[in-house]
């Protein structure tokens, strides 16, 4: 008896747990439709969810005459062709065959099949992962050409001729080679081998930077051209191993000297800066684990994330990056304007007349410290609840309606309620500018120590300011600063530093070509002259470089670009040339 129990007990579990898709389904619609159980007991007895068994209960009533017991010809045929397929990936990996192999192979015969369902097949059946192998134990396949290792004693100077894609880098060889960089970069102990120098070193990065977001996607694509090794003096460029361990290797007093001695040369090129600069942080997000990476705001996203601070200085007038910082933690984000004025007072031998900066970045104290120096400043003040009530409280004939002058813009009449207040932490009496009729919904509050200068002036001056913003926006972009989530990760100090080199280096050719180009963005720059082809011909003496005809050629010859003969040091002393058409 208890045997027969036993036996009427497992097949009734043949019809409780049903093992196809076909027997399942009826089961579930039988419960419902015949034994009358609730809709979510029978979806909850046979594994669905209570919306699919409502489906599978419409469909039913919509095909009642479906053949449930009628074997699935297609169900056979697709278990069989599987069981072929697990067979034949198993016979491939008998053979040392790898995923990625055994996909090639397969999609060989017309069945493509990805190389992590390769993977998960493989592990199924029990085997293990290959060991790394040699290249000569690989199959015979396509592969890409690796490069030689960079090595500046295996330059090839010979007689010959090429092309390259990177033929408008040799328009900036003029100004570096007058600037001197090798000598900078030994004083200020930047690390090299025989392989490598410092200074070969620090052009593959710097040709990297200028060639638009060519370290960011391309570098390792562009490693066989020649015209970029020759720039930098190498026989080919750097890897990107290579550049990353590089940027790891130099000592963080290294990157100060660097950036004091370059604002010095390109001084006596030609470079002259104004008085009046624009300030601001950006934060460079960082999408690591590391807890000593402190949380910062990211204007871009409107959060704040990891991410290194990074302190900038651009100079209003020829609107190039002339200080950068990345050495700083949120205890002292507030110094940095104390820095730049440190550091700018001992470079030029006089202090900044005017400053320009954002609410954020520096305390009430330091706004006085900066005005007892005698340095023009103007700056936002943060809007309270209480403060905007103070302000809406103010009689309407307390505003004036002043027109701004040489700004394009829509809101050029504005409302202003100008005021002296003070401030604790401040000694002496602050300019308050409200300003309304921006376009904003609250009034704009202007914070500056200039207390006779005409409010349309103060204004215009500030509305200038954004430019900086839209200046950092196309320094990240063309100048890929988000180095932390770049393809080349670099020291984020070393980063900046070559972004003030590139911003410099791309004023400079500006101010040589002329024509409207002195305040014309980089990025434009790179478009109508540096992203250009060129034969490059090396002679016994001479290096020709042969550009393409392009619309913009004639500049660069009223430039006199076509006039240059200058010998360069780390090409073996030979002449350079450059050629248009």
């Amino acid at each position: 008896m208890s045997n027969q129990s036993t036996d009427t007990i497992a097949l009734r579990k043949r019809f409780l747990q049903p093992q196809n898709t076909a027997h399942r389904q009826y089961e579930a619609l039988r419960a419902f439709l015949v034994e009358g159980l609730p809709s979510h007991e029978a979806a909850k007895r046979f594994g669905y969810s209570p919306g699919s068994f409502r489906i599978l209960v419409h469909r039913f009533r919509q095909e009642p005459d479906r053949p449930f017991f009628l074997a699935d010809r297609r169900e056979a045929e697709s278990r069989q062709r599987n069981a072929e397929l697990h067979t034949q990936i198993a016979d491939l990996r008998k053979q040392n065959l790898s995923i990625y192999d055994i996909s090639r192979a397969l999609a060989h015969e017309g069945r493509k099949l990805s190389p992590a369902a390769i993977a998960l097949i493989l592990k199924q059946q029990g085997f293990a992962r290959l060991p790394r192998r040699r290249d000569e134990e690989r199959p015979d396949a396509p592969r890409p050409i690796q490069a030689e290792i960079a090595d500046v004693r295996q330059l090839e100077l010979s007689p010959r001729t090429f092309r390259t894609r990177f033929g408008g880098l040799f328009l900036f060889l003029p100004d570096l080679i007058a600037c001197g960089l090798d000598g900078i970069l030994d004083r200020c102990g930047f690390p090299g081998t025989e392989m490598v120098p410092a200074g070969q070193a620090l052009r593959s990065l710097l040709a990297l930077k200028l060639f638009g977001n060519a370290r960011h996607s391309q570098v390792m694509s562009h490693v066989l051209d020649e015209g970029l090794g020759l720039f930098a003096g190498l026989n080919v460029i750097p890897k990107r191993s290579f550049l990353t361990e590089y940027s790891c290797r130099i000592g963080p007093e290294c990157h100060s000297k660097l950036m004091a001695d370059w604002l010095d040369v390109v001084r006596k090129r030609g470079l002259k800066h104004g008085s009046s600069f624009d300030l601001d942080f950006h934060t460079i997000p960082f999408h690591g684990e590391d807890a000593l990476v402190e949380k910062h705001y990211v204007s871009k996203r409107s959060r704040r994330q990891k991410g290194i601070l990074a302190f900038l200085a651009q100079d209003a007038d020829t609107q190039v990056f002339c200080y950068a910082d990345a050495d700083l933690r949120k205890d002292q984000q507030n110094g940095a304007i104390l820095d730049f004025i440190e550091f700018w007072k001992k470079r030029t031998g006089k202090l900044p007349e005017e400053l320009i900066f954002d609410s954020r970045l520096t305390t009430h104290g330091n706004l006085d410290k900066v005005n007892r120096q005698g340095i023009d400043f103007i700056t936002l003040r943060r809007r309270t609840d209480k403060l905007l009530h103070q302000i809406h409280q103010e009689p309407p004939s307390a505003w004036k309606r002043i027109e701004l002058e040489n700004i394009a813009r829509q809101y050029r009449t504005p409302r202003i309620l100008d005021t002296q207040i003070t401030l604790p932490g401040y000694q002496g009496n602050l300019r308050q500018i409200a300003i309304t009729d921006l376009g904003h919904e609250e009034p704009t509050l202007l914070l500056t120590n200039q207390l006779r200068r005409s409010p349309a002036r103060l204004i215009g001056r500030y509305a200038q300011r954004m430019i900086i913003e839209n200046t950092i926006a196309d320094g990240i972009d063309f100048f890929h600063m988000d180095a932390l989530s770049s393809a080349v990760a670099m020291k984020v100090d070393l980063d900046l530093q070559l972004t003030v080199m590139a911003s410099g280096l791309y004023r400079l050719l500006a101010i040589r070509i002329g024509h409207g180009y002195e305040r014309s963005k980089s990025r434009g720059l790179f478009e109508d002259f540096v992203d250009a082809t060129a034969a490059v011909s090396i002679g016994e003496r001479f290096i020709d470089v042969r550009f393409q005809k392009r619309a913009h050629n004639p500049l660069l010859l009223a430039a006199g670009f076509a006039q240059t003969d200058i010998p360069v040091p780390w090409l073996g002393n030979k002449r350079l040339r450059l050629l248009f058409g």
